[in-house]
């Protein structure tokens, strides 16, 4: 059993929560084991979410073996994406945010002889920041390391 002890500053009292396991290593091992576990389960649930990984249309097992790898290969795009792309006031936001906020936004096709107009509403996202995403997209950023 280890005990994590954190104190947040402007808090009265410290967090204190214990951890049972069988692993016999340092206590400090452990809870960064435990916080690296933490962090991926929230990607696991960050994807659940936004992707809507647990509902598989599917009813045989190899449609549902590529189906899950399909929405993998979503995800890691988004999640590129994410990183590379968005620009600095934007870059915090969660795929499901991205999603709704840039992906499913209702647009008005306006076509002309020569070209195709999408007439997207500002209620979402601004016009500034909806060019500085294409703007990066179209020439993204080194992914930082």
């Amino acid at each position: 059993m280890v005990a994590k002890v954190e104190s947040h500053l402007g808090e009265l009292f410290p967090r204190v929560g214990l951890i049972v396991t069988n692993l016999r290593w340092w206590s400090r091992n452990v809870v960064d084991f435990c916080n690296r576990r933490g962090t991926g389960e929230q990607w696991i649930k960050e994807g659940k979410n936004a992707l809507k990984w647990t509902r598989l249309s599917c009813h045989r097992f190899m449609d549902k073996a590529a189906w899950r790898q399909l929405l993998a290969l979503a995800y890691n795009l988004a999640n590129s994406m994410r990183r590379i792309a968005l620009p600095e006031p934007v870059e915090h936001w969660s795929l499901t945010v991205l999603r709704e906020n840039l992906v499913k936004i209702g647009a008005k096709v306006v076509r002309h002889a020569r070209y195709v107009v999408f007439e997207v509403a500002e209620v979402a996202v601004p016009r500034e920041l909806f060019a500085a995403v294409r703007g990066r997209i179209r020439r993204p950023s080194p992914a930082p390391p």
